[in-house]
């Protein structure tokens, strides 16, 4: 068993260093920019259509 386990570990780390495709720091920063901007972009989205909705309901049932 422990043979098993060493065994999946010693290709695992193979896999990892040799056959995956690592980004590259700049190609890194880019795709994090790209999706800061579309989470703060979704959220100001949401944060928009809250503000309707809670002006709508007030006009609907007015306190």
């Amino acid at each position: 068993m422990f043979k098993k386990i060493a065994k999946y570990c010693k290709e695992s780390y193979d896999e990892l260093v040799h056959k995956v495709s690592w980004p590259s720091r700049s190609e890194l920063t880019s795709s994090a920019v790209v999706v800061l901007f579309a989470s703060l972009f979704i959220a100001l989205v949401i944060f928009g259509l809250d503000t309707v909705f809670d002006f709508v309901t007030k006009i609907v049932y007015p306190n």
